[in-house]
């Protein structure tokens, strides 16, 4: 029985791929700390100097996903190296591998729409009690 690691066929894997998976893993690892930085400074009210650069990456990564159908932008290059298993599939089940992106957008969404509504409302408590702002 092939490893799950190693993808369904019996192909074995390439240097390529395991750099490929290790580089995209990375690449995921971020943008999942990305989100729970975004959570954190949300619920904390805390803002520190990697909130915007945060933000920034989340967006820009959501503009790309809904760009690319709801799939990983990635996802065509692990294809062109031979990657036979989807990222999310090496520790999901390919069900909830499908689910991984639509539900990660919506908790980023989420925590944005959070934050945001948070530094209105700070916002209008800071003017209220004449604190300066900005």
């Amino acid at each position: 029985m092939p490893s799950r690691w190693a993808g369904s066929s019996q192909t074995p894997m390439t240097p390529a791929v395991l750099v490929w998976r290790a580089g995209h893993g990375l690449i995921a690892i971020w943008f999942l700390a990305a989100i729970g930085y975004v959570w954190w400074c949300a619920l904390t009210g805390r803002r520190g100097r990697w909130l915007r650069p945060a933000i920034g990456a989340l967006i820009g990564e959501g503009v790309l996903v809904v760009t690319n159908g709801g799939d990983c932008p990635l996802g065509p290059l692990g294809d062109r190296l031979g990657d036979p298993v989807p990222l999310f599939e090496l520790v999901l089940s390919p069900r909830a591998a499908r689910r991984a992106v639509p539900t990660l957008g919506a908790v980023t969404a989420a925590g944005l729409g959070l934050l945001a509504a948070r530094a209105r409302r700070d916002t209008v408590t800071s003017s209220v009690h004449g604190a300066s702002v900005g």
